[in-house]
């Protein structure tokens, strides 16, 4: 459960910052972010919700440490960051045949009008096999495009 709910983390917002930030910088601000929410380092005016929160903070920013510190962990944890990005889903509104698009000879791709008023497009190369998820050009939705019958 713990590896689970680490996957789910975002270790470099944690930090503040981002894959790109050097080894250095990313000491740097986890040296910073350390100081501000370590139990030692709290004033005798912070409440007690306030120094549990500290403490949960505290926690997280050490583990994103312990895990973007360590070459090897932060090549696992990027990579495990870029598949979830390729993998990402949406949700599907619809479920639409290519023959129930319309091909637009001047752009050379297939349209299908989305109900926000924008515009789901798929060329021929991304229509050549069974289905395709498409989408729209203004909002979140997609569709599924069927490209058999």
């Amino acid at each position: 459960m713990t590896s689970e709910r680490r996957s789910q983390k975002d270790w470099y917002s944690i930090l503040e910052s981002s894959p790109s930030d050097m080894l250095q910088d990313l000491k740097q601000k986890y040296q910073r972010l350390a100081l501000m929410y370590h139990p030692d380092k709290q004033g005798p005016d912070v409440t007690v919700t306030e120094a549990e929160e500290h403490l949960l903070r505290f926690i997280e920013v050490d583990q994103a440490w312990k895990v973007l510190s360590n070459q090897e962990t932060k090549r696992a944890y990027d990579l495990q960051l870029r598949a979830s990005e390729l993998n990402q889903s949406w949700p599907v509104d619809a479920h639409v045949c290519l023959d129930d698009m319309t091909w637009d000879d001047d752009n050379e791709v297939y349209t299908y009008g989305c109900r926000c008023g924008g515009e789901f497009s798929i060329g021929r190369e991304d229509a050549e096999g069974e289905e395709a998820i498409v989408c729209c050009d203004t909002c979140s939705l997609s569709i599924e495009v069927k490209t058999t019958t």
